[in-house]
């Protein structure tokens, strides 16, 4: 069974940081594309950046490219992390991790992931 918990999230004025972890269970790495995904208030949810082993890609929504960044516990793969710099208030959502199988390049719609962890909420103050 696939088990994904995502924590991290808080409070953060303009131009901080934040590190959002989710914790894995009941899935090898090397066959998934794990990703996060965002929804803010009033919009559609929105993969924010997915990595997958298999083919080594790494995807980011434009919005935040060269501010996020995503990562995975190399040593026991039981953990995806993502280091959010320079927080900007349209980055205030609920941010969730999600698992599917296969690799980033098919899997930039939320609607394509089938194993979800509950969502953390991101607040960016201004």
């Amino acid at each position: 069974e696939v088990q994904l918990q995502a924590s991290g999230g808080g409070l953060v004025q303009a131009g901080g940081s934040l590190r959002l972890s989710c914790a894995v269970s009941g899935i090898t790495f090397d066959d998934y594309a794990m990703s996060w995904i965002r929804q803010a208030p009033g919009k559609e949810r929105e993969v924010v950046s997915c990595m997958s082993k298999s083919d080594g890609s790494i995807y980011y929504a434009d919005s935040v490219k060269g501010r996020f960044t995503i990562s995975s516990d190399s040593n026991t793969e039981n953990a995806v992390f993502l280091q959010m710099n320079s927080l900007k208030p349209e980055d205030t959502a609920v941010y969730f991790c999600a698992a599917e199988v296969g690799a980033c390049p098919g899997f930039i719609d939320p609607r394509d992931y089938g194993s979800w962890g509950q969502g953390t909420q991101v607040t960016v103050s201004s």
